[in-house]
């Protein structure tokens, strides 16, 4: 099975949410769909970055890793690793 580590973006929060996932769109579902105590003030959430990890050992570290960045640090990510940005279209 297929998992993948993804960040949001709230506008309405100006916040990041970072997780993963074995399916990243059903995910963001929840989370839109104020399933999610954590993320239920930010809706509506956009996916901002996704990457495709072939376990869950490998999403739960890279997940870690990322949750420990500072929002700088996490627009540089974005930036860096944008071959794995999503186009909003906004």
């Amino acid at each position: 099975m297929k998992y993948y580590v993804y960040i949001l973006y709230s506008l309405k929060l100006d916040a990041f949410y970072k997780g993963q996932t074995n399916d990243v769109f059903k995910s963001l579902e929840i989370h839109n769909a104020g399933m999610e105590d954590f993320t239920s003030t930010g809706i509506p959430w956009k996916i901002v970055w996704y990457c495709e990890k072939p376990n869950i050992k490998e999403a739960l570290d890279l997940e870690r890793k990322l949750k420990n960045l500072s929002r700088k640090r996490t627009k540089e990510f974005i930036l860096k690793y944008k071959e794995n940005r999503v186009d909003t279209g906004s």
